[in-house]
């Protein structure tokens, strides 16, 4: 059991990694076009991330495949950047209308390329394991339940500048999706293939 919790707490500390402030970008970027009302929403979304990310990384973890490196530095500002767009693209929608659709397959992608990100790290780790699947399990609730903070975060701040300061919806999604391409653009000019 303590194993467990030393790959929860692992798990919470890879995406609330400031210095590695890609996760907490994607997260943003996922959440910014919904509301306290539709929390349900970005929860699952946040959950099927959780599902792919722990996906590619078990079939890292198991040498079942393995995917270059340098690609997947490269793909992950192209998914927080991507997200942001589609933001801008979806901003004069209610969340109700987003189509979840879409938005759940691009999630589902996105987080096995971020996955994939973090799996040479953590294959290490577990070189040494017999049991991969109680690490994979406590590494997937430490990131479930860091994901659910950066949301909820997200959501007070949606709630706040919309419900207290009354900045409309669409503008709040505006500058919180261009803020967030333009802290990526520098990530994708740092690991762009050469």
């Amino acid at each position: 059991m303590q194993e467990f919790w030393f790959y929860v707490n692992l798990g919470f500390k890879h995406v609330l990694d400031f210095g590695a402030y890609d996760h907490i970008l994607f997260l943003a970027a996922l959440a910014t076009p919904f509301t306290f009302k539709h929390w349900k929403r970005v929860i699952i979304l946040a959950t099927i991330f959780t599902i792919a990310h722990c996906t590619s990384l078990a079939l890292s973890a198991f040498d079942v495949l393995t995917v270059d490196v340098g690609l997947i530095e490269f793909l992950i500002p192209v998914t927080i950047f991507l997200t942001a767009l589609l933001n801008l693209i979806y901003v004069n929608r209610d969340a109700v209308n987003i189509g979840m659709y879409l938005h759940s397959l691009a999630t589902a992608f996105f987080g096995l390329i971020h996955g994939f990100g973090f799996s040479n790290y953590f294959k290490l780790l577990m070189a040494e394991e017999e049991d991969k699947v109680t690490p994979l399990l406590g590494f997937a609730t430490g990131i479930e339940f860091s994901q659910i903070a950066i949301i909820l975060v997200v959501l007070g701040l949606a709630f706040l500048m919309q419900s207290i300061f009354k900045v409309k919806r669409k503008y709040f999604i505006t500058f919180l999706s261009v803020l967030i391409m333009a802290i990526t653009i520098p990530l994708l000019i740092a690991t762009f293939p050469k």
